[in-house]
């Protein structure tokens, strides 16, 4: 099994309510907002952008979410380093960590299974 595309946007910010505001002054509305100062956007049917505030000391980052359909049919093909295999998530779904040659970490995201 292979990844279906882009899913979403992990970003962290210095400034959720900032942040927040820009994405919905480039045409993205609010999907929900967490009580820890982070939150989803969504821009029609594009992928989703999650933001998650980071304290000011710390670098933020920006990561692509990489769809799959069944994380236990998904076989990681040869030569793919995984870094991490799929877990179990706070926010109900599967994920796995993957670096590609330049040292990039990917996430591939998958459902959990009812």
């Amino acid at each position: 099994m292979t990844t279906r595309g882009i899913e979403a946007v992990f970003m962290e910010t210095h400034n959720w309510g900032k942040a927040a505001k820009f994405f919905q002054g480039l045409g993205y509305e609010l999907e929900f907002e967490t009580d820890h100062n982070s939150g989803q956007l969504r821009n029609g049917g594009s992928p989703s952008v999650f933001i998650a505030e980071v304290p000011a000391d710390r670098e933020t980052s920006v990561q692509l979410v990489l769809a799959v359909e069944d994380a236990d049919a998904f076989v990681a093909a040869e030569g793919l380093e995984v870094v991490t295999p799929f877990e179990d998530t706070h926010f109900g779904t599967r994920l796995m960590t993957v670096r590609d040659p330049d040292g990039r970490l990917w996430a591939l995201q998958a459902p959990v299974k009812p």
